[in-house]
Order: C-alpha cells, then sequence, then structure tokens
C-alpha cells in the first residue's frame, strides 16, 4: 500500500515538474522546451540502457547513472528543440558573430545536436531549475542527470537537440549522492 502512495506521489510530482518546466520565463517569450515523463517499464528500460552504452562507448559513469535509474520511481525529460535555431537577436553568446552565422553552421549529432543558440540552452536551465525546485519542495529526491539525456536521446526516446534527465525517488537517504 504504501508503495503505491509513494508512487503515485512521485508521479503526482513529476506531472508538477513538467508544469514548472512550462511556464519557466522563456527568452523572447518563445516555447522551445519539451518534456517527458517516464514511468515503470520505460525507466527499467532507460536504466539498462544506459549502463549498455557506458559499456560499449567506454564512457565512465554511465553504468553507476544507470543503477541510479533503475532504482527511481520515475525519470522527468527536459529538453530543447533547436528548430527554428536562433532567436534572431544577434548576441553573439553562442560563439558566433551573428544568428545567420549559427544557423549557416555545419550541425553536429552525437549525445547532444548543435550547435545551440544560447538563450535556448539558458532557458532550459531555467526550466530545469523550475522543475528541480518544484520536486525538492515535495520532498522528492532528485537531480538533474546529462547521461540520461544522451542515452534517451541514443534509444529514440526523444528527438530533441539536447535534453536532460531528472530521475526521482522517494527513500530514507537520496540515492542520488554519496555515489561511487
Amino acid at each position: 500500500m504504501i508503495e503505491t502512495a509513494v508512487q503515485n506521489g512521485v508521479e503526482t510530482v513529476a506531472q508538477m515538474m513538467v508544469i514548472a518546466a512550462t511556464t519557466a520565463p522563456k527568452a523572447g517569450g518563445q516555447d522551445h522546451i519539451r518534456t517527458m515523463i517516464l514511468t515503470g517499464d520505460s525507466v527499467r528500460e532507460l536504466g539498462e540502457a544506459m549502463a549498455a552504452y557506458g559499456k560499449r562507448t567506454q564512457k565512465k559513469s554511465f553504468d553507476r547513472d544507470g543503477a541510479n535509474v533503475l532504482n527511481s520511481a520515475a525519470v522527468v525529460l527536459i529538453g530543447i528543440e533547436a528548430n527554428p535555431p536562433t532567436l534572431g537577436l544577434d548576441c553573439g553568446a553562442c560563439g558566433y558573430p551573428d544568428c545567420s552565422a549559427l544557423e549557416a553552421a555545419e550541425r553536429v549529432d552525437g549525445e547532444f545536436a548543435g550547435p545551440i543558440c544560447a538563450h535556448k540552452m539558458l532557458d532550459m536551465g531555467i526550466a530545469l531549475g523550475s522543475a528541480v525546485k518544484t520536486a525538492s519542495l515535495f520532498n522528492v529526491d532528485n537531480r538533474i542527470m546529462y547521461r540520461i539525456g544522451a542515452v534517451a536521446r541514443y534509444m529514440g526516446l526523444v528527438d530533441w537537440d539536447y535534453v536532460m534527465g531528472v530521475p526521482l525517488s522517494v527513500t530514507a537517504k537520496s540515492i542520488y549522492y554519496d555515489r561511487k
């Protein structure tokens, strides 16, 4: 009974996190933030895929983070799409002299796709902060993990350009800290 209540509570908090990410301020009032909630078998498949990805690519800590995901009640994915590629501000924060230069740049698609407008990246950071603050308000343990996003893209769960994952857990001590 308690397990079901905790799972239901975590899923409700995940929905509130999506609301927080969606309503977070956005540069130019343009919303390019994307969200998704994973529960049940989807969480298990993601955790297993993370460990396998780490072994295949020999990238450190994917197995550790995959184990965290396997022990999580849910995962919230928060990302951005770079279409359109810029906000048209010509600010240069992306490292290009203007937005047209960023738009003309060769796209690279690895764990994440880029280059990406700096303002869109800031929007994603604000959305992530709003979401994890919401989880914390309800005492749901969480941690922002880039490895979750990389594997979610690899698995084809999302086709967003850049994505982070936030696993959620309710235990006596957070499983996301004191990790080895």
